[in-house]
């Protein structure tokens, strides 16, 4: 019987081979080793890792592991970072997809952060690379892989972690035994051991530092001292070989070295202090003798520079005896302070500023009002001192005084406005001012009984307008008494007015396109634009604070608000020049003034 036979064709034969031919693995062994300890050895820890994931390649090589030829090591470098050169160098080569398997000995090899772990292990899943371990067998593509390696990440943090405790216990130990457990040795000493060894050169300058600070008694003139004298640090070199020193000795510098314990034969650790194993440089009477001179010169904890106080500051009060509050904001380098009401000042008779509305005034204004006000009764003292309880000699004493202090009073430096007065009360239609009679005796040289009780308190006609405007002193004429500051907002609109107008002129851009460039609305740019055909006598006295004291940018903008002739805008914002007495001969005469404030 002949039995069928099967041909097979060589391109059929080619492929069953292929397929079970293993694909080709590229497999990369990543070693680390925390302490540089051994690594100096023929056959290091490093190199035990390597060949014990190589042997474990190799009995994969049925699957088509490989080992590839780069070598990824970190000798001496700790695993609580992923800051690494040899892994920075294998993450960077799995990115570049040159790698498949990562082996390493141990997980903790790799890290022993759970939070790093998590970030390895995603950067491998996206360049689809797996994770093995020599001696826990895991795979990484699998959840029950995960769930084993987070719980080996786990127990190697918390051996880290047990570790760092350990090492923190130990220094504490040795340090309470006196001994030096390592670091950068303080001028004067070299490492020896777990003690430390005099620099016989470097300690002749530590005791004259501390001669020399105990002599001066300043930290300060002992570094101008040690300048003046050419005495640097001097020049010594790290365990690697690095050289530092060689320059002037810092007030830090002396600090650190006047604070040591270690100078006195001691070691200090988290604020106790242990006698050490080394000798000390100076005896024990000299340290503590610097430590009180430190102690003695300490000027205490710094302190927030407090802000600057107001100069009507519980002075100030409304009608109902609550005292105004001082308030300061700061716009760029400038501070602005302001007196503030409490909340309903003002109900009866507030006229513009509404009822219930708080009363915002500046302080800089109302405090030059008040110098002024009060400055201006000065000018006669006979008005202020009864004539009959003083002899002619005082009286001329007291005109010489009150020149003087009437002078310093209009001084914005003087605070001897605040002695002078006992309280301000500011009402809907008046300001009161009552002056404080020992300390007004007191300075224009006379008894108290000789002040006239009526010059110690008066009433200055006052309206409250709505808030936002300048406090001014106006005459019956409309002309300001007290030069005020000018509207800035005003000032800025009429700026901006000549800027856009400019820009009209050339004939490029049509104000409606302008004013979409400009982000305003058409309607706003041209009650802007307006403000550029005042005249010039009006922008003059806008710009010094002399238009009338009701007006603002919404009397300017309103429409129809600017007349096409200068005369009728002369008319409508400046104030009248017919009166020009001055602010005494007012008071002596009617008294009649009106003071306008925000």
């Amino acid at each position: 019987m002949v039995r069928p036979c099967l041909l097979w064709s060589e391109q059929e034969s080619q492929g069953i081979v292929n397929a079970q031919r293993p694909k080709n693995v590229r497999c990369a062994i990543y070693t680390r080793k925390s302490s540089e300890e051994g690594l100096e050895q023929e056959f290091n820890s490093l190199d035990a890792q390597r060949e014990a994931c190589a042997a474990y390649i190799l009995s994969q090589a049925s699957e088509g592991w490989s080992l590839i030829d780069e070598s990824y090591d970190d000798g001496g470098i700790s695993g609580g970072s992923l800051e690494r050169p040899g892994l920075q160098r294998l993450l960077a080569d799995i990115e570049a997809g040159l790698l498949d398997i990562v082996v390493v000995y141990k997980v903790d090899r790799l890290t022993r952060s759970l939070l790093d772990f998590a970030k390895l292990v995603e950067t491998m899943d996206k360049a689809e690379v797996s994770f093995v371990s020599v001696t826990q067998s895991f795979n990484t593509t699998n959840s029950m892989g995960r769930l084993t390696l987070n719980m080996l990440l786990s127990f190697a943090q918390f051996e880290r972690e047990v570790t760092a405790e350990r090492i923190r216990d130990k220094i504490a130990a040795s340090k309470a035994k006196g001994m030096w457990m390592g670091g950068v040795p303080p001028l004067g000493y070299k490492p020896d051991g777990r003690s430390l060894k005099i620099v016989g050169k470097h300690a002749k300058l530590i005791r004259s530092i501390y001669s020399r600070y105990l002599e001066l008694g300043n930290v300060r003139l002992l570094s101008e001292d040690l300048e003046h004298s050419n005495i640097r640090s001097p020049i010594r070199k790290t365990a690697k070989g690095k050289a530092y020193g060689g320059c002037v000795i810092s007030r830090g510098q002396l600090y650190t070295i006047l604070r040591n314990p270690i100078y006195a034969g001691l070691i200090g650790h988290k604020g106790e202090i242990f006698d050490g194993l080394h000798k000390a440089i100076i005896d024990r009477a000299t340290w503590d003798a610097a430590q009180e001179q430190l102690a003695n010169n300490r000027q205490g904890p710094r302190r927030q520079r407090e802000p600057k106080k107001a100069l009507l500051a519980g002075l100030l009060v409304d009608e109902a005896h609550t005292p105004f509050h001082s308030s300061h904001t700061k716009k760029g380098k400038r501070e602005y302070c302001y007196y503030v009401s409490a909340a309903g000042a003002g109900d009866a008779g507030a006229g513009d500023a509404g009822s219930g509305a708080k009363i915002r005034i500046p302080a800089s204004d109302i405090e030059r009002v008040i110098r002024e006000e009060v400055a201006s009764r000065l000018s006669d003292p006979l008005t202020i001192i009864d004539p009959s309880d003083v002899s002619p000699r005082e009286i001329a004493l007291a005109y010489d005084k009150a020149s003087e202090l009437a002078a310093s009073i209009r001084s914005p430096r003087s605070k001897l406005i605040r002695m002078l007065l006992s309280n301000v009360t500011v009402g809907p239609n008046a300001l009161e001012i009552e002056l404080n009679r020992s300390v007004f005796a007191s300075e224009l040289g006379v008894e108290e009984n000789a002040i006239s009780s009526s010059s110690l308190a008066f009433t200055v006609d006052a309206k409250v307008k709505r808030p936002g405007q300048v406090l001014r002193i106006i005459e019956e004429s409309g002309l300001e008494a007290h030069r005020a500051m000018p509207n800035l907002a005003l000032v800025g609109l009429i700026a901006k007015a000549h800027e856009w107008w400019n820009e009209l002129c050339s004939g490029e851009i049509d104000i409606a396109k302008f004013s979409r460039q400009e982000g305003v609305t058409a309607s706003w740019m041209t009650r802007v634009v307006r403000l550029a055909f005042l005249s010039p006598e009006v922008v003059e006295a806008v710009l010094d604070g002399r238009a009338k004291a009701n007006l603002d940018t919404k009397s300017f903008l309103a429409p129809n608000a600017i007349p096409a002739c200068w005369d009728e805008q002369r008319a409508k914002f400046l104030a009248s020049q017919t009166s020009h007495r001055s602010l005494h001969e007012r008071m002596l005469g009617d008294g009649r003034q009106e003071l306008v404030y925000a």
